[in-house]
């Protein structure tokens, strides 16, 4: 089939450039068959952003790879995929492999795994271009430049000459979409494109895939669990609920009167940036029995006489001074100030928001309080205990006293052991608890908090879902009881509703347990709805500190102000409205 005869019959009859029809895809898996998609169906047209959404699990990605043929070789798939007139289920590999990439491709959650850390970033983009194009090598590299500045990559040169690991997350991101657009194709399957970016990150990448769209008349179907994003960039949505499609309809309509209650029940579990609710709960029917949960924390309280006696009862639960980090710069080059000058403290069983952009070195302020890194300047106090200087030996008895939760459980847990041995090892190590009965019921006590029942203990990471993980890194977290929690992330990869649970949960245990947080994110809402008081920083130094309301709806800096007018709010009105203020060079107006 060559390229010609292919466009030519890109038109199709129906006038969708993608059409699936009755689509049913199910897996063969040592306990019997999965039906993973039930008899779907949607049409895209030219142009057309269309958005698939619902939880993990309901078959939106399955869905997307099934029209690029890249399912293993256990599924069973039935139905039709049409790319115009082609037939792409009637389509051998070889035939679908001058498809993929030419008439439609895919831009993968995360670029880092998308892009191979061997070849340089003009090497695959160069490729790509000659596996579908007859180019020479010459005019290959210079239509990679062309591509690497169309998609706004500063100084196209050099970034062509550089190795992924070399780049940020955005910019990243931003050659993976080049790598997409390379050969003009017709659709674009975005899986998840902005989710591990920040906020202003992420309106770029938006605003670049609306001008591809406007520019090309690429149709675009968006795969994502962020409702914000859809009320941003998508003209209509397809809702998927376990295999099915329980509701679509165009992006103002969906949004503004939801006819399905799974579709109203997911918008339900959005936090909006300024729209905090009552008791700070999204599920309200789902709320803990915090009677339960506060009699199951008694029970398992741990004290420990010798570690009060080192701590000052009356002295925040963290303070840094003048935190200073430095990292060796590339031969013949400066040192790298990550952290510049930072100081914040915490108080017992508050909350501190920690924000900022990428780089701007908020993780590793995190890192640095409880000396994951070891700063260069400044001090760190734990509970008025100066830490900065302790040695390991000298240190390890106060880990008891704060813990942390990363962003993804899955590489955070060991696969080797078991939900309830990852969960005891820290009593173990620090001589809680050893072993019988007592480490047992511990354990069990552990999992309930945190609403997993007690056989759950005996199984793996990978037989667990996102949210389920992230439970279980929490449980560890609080195993030692600390009074301070470190929280870098740990809902940014979870589909909207486990978020929202797991949300719930950790305020909570928060309230129940009054362990002081430093939540690390670049979600604003979610900020916004566990915050006592926000801390901005922005290459390195802090911007401004302050209460919640002084920072998210009065903000005195100008960067506060930038990063609250580019997160994406769900309303597709009020959305529009930041938009064209956020292209416009202005500053849009805080929802309220």
């Amino acid at each position: 089939m060559s390229t010609e005869a292919t466009t030519a019959n890109l038109a199709g009859t129906s006038g969708s450039v993608l059409s699936i029809a009755d689509l049913r895809i199910s897996f063969r898996t040592e306990d019997g068959i999965v039906d993973a998609v039930k008899g779907i169906g949607f049409d895209v047209a030219p142009g057309e952003i269309v958005a698939v959404v619902g939880e993990s699990g309901s078959g939106k990605s399955v869905t997307s790879m099934s029209v690029l043929g890249l399912l293993p070789k256990t599924s069973d798939i039935e139905g039709e995929r049409r790319l115009g007139e082609l037939d792409l289920g009637q389509m051998a590999d070889k035939q679908l492999r001058r498809i993929r990439g030419n008439e439609i491709a895919m831009i993968f959650q995360e670029p880092m795994t998308a892009l191979n850390p061997v070849y340089t970033v003009g090497w695959q983009l160069r490729e790509a271009l000659q596996t579908h194009q007859d180019l020479s090598r010459a005019a290959a590299d210079k239509r990679a430049v062309e591509l690497l500045e169309m998609v706004g990559i500063p100084d196209p040169e050099q970034r062509f000459r550089q190795y992924p690991h070399q780049l940020s997350g955005g910019l990243r991101q931003r050659v993976v979409i080049a790598m997409a657009i390379a050969c003009d194709p017709k659709v674009i399957i975005a899986d998840e494109p902005t989710t591990a970016l920040d906020v202003t990150v992420q309106a770029e990448i938006l605003g670049l895939l609306r001008e591809l769209r406007d520019q090309l008349n690429t149709a675009i179907v968006l795969i994502t669990h962020d409702m914000g994003v859809v009320a941003d960039l998508a003209d209509r949505v397809v809702v998927m609920y376990q295999g099915e499609i329980v509701e679509q309809a165009p992006v103002r309509e969906l949004f503004a009167n939801p006819r399905e209650e799974y579709t109203r029940k997911l918008l339900a579990a959005v936090p909006v940036l300024g729209q905090r609710p009552e008791g700070r709960r999204l599920l309200e029917g789902e709320a803990l029995e915090r009677v339960a949960a506060a009699k199951v924390v008694e029970d398992v309280r741990l004290d420990d006489a010798e570690l009060a006696a080192r701590l000052e009862a009356d002295a925040p639960a963290l303070e840094i001074k003048d935190l200073v980090l430095e990292f060796p710069g590339r031969r013949g080059q400066g040192k790298n100030r990550a952290v510049d000058g930072v100081s914040l403290h915490i108080d017992k069983g508050e909350i501190l928001g920690l924000v900022g952009e990428s780089g701007s070195g908020k993780s590793t302020v995190g890192r640095c309080a409880i000396r994951l890194l070891d700063p260069t300047e400044g001090t760190v106090s734990i509970a008025g205990r100066d830490i900065t200087r302790l040695s390991h030996k000298e240190l390890r008895p106060l880990r008891r006293y704060f813990s942390i939760v990363f962003q993804d459980p899955a590489s955070t847990l060991d696969p080797k052991m078991t939900i309830g041995e990852s969960i005891a090892e820290p009593l173990v190590l620090h001589k809680v608890l050893s072993s019988g009965k007592a480490l047992d019921e511990r354990v069990t006590a552990l999992l309930d908090k945190v609403e997993l029942s007690g056989h759950y203990r005996n199984r793996y990471p990978h037989e667990l879902s996102g949210g389920q993980r992230q439970r279980v890194s929490i449980a560890r977290a609080l195993a030692l009881d600390p009074k301070l929690l470190i929280a870098d992330e740990p809902t940014s990869a979870l589909d909207v509703s486990v978020q929202a649970r797991v949300l719930d949960l950790f305020l909570d245990l928060q309230q129940t347990l009054r362990f002081a947080c430093l939540f690390i994110s670049h979600d604003l809402a979610v900020v916004d709805l566990l915050a006592d008081r926000v801390a901005v920083m922005q290459h390195g130094k802090l911007v401004e500190v302050g209460t919640r309301d002084e920072v998210l709806h009065a903000p005195k800096e100008d960067y506060t102000r930038r990063l609250l007018s580019a997160a994406p709010v769900a309303d597709p009105i009020l959305q529009a409205e930041r938009r064209r203020a956020w292209e416009a060079g202005r500053l849009a107006p805080v929802a309220d």
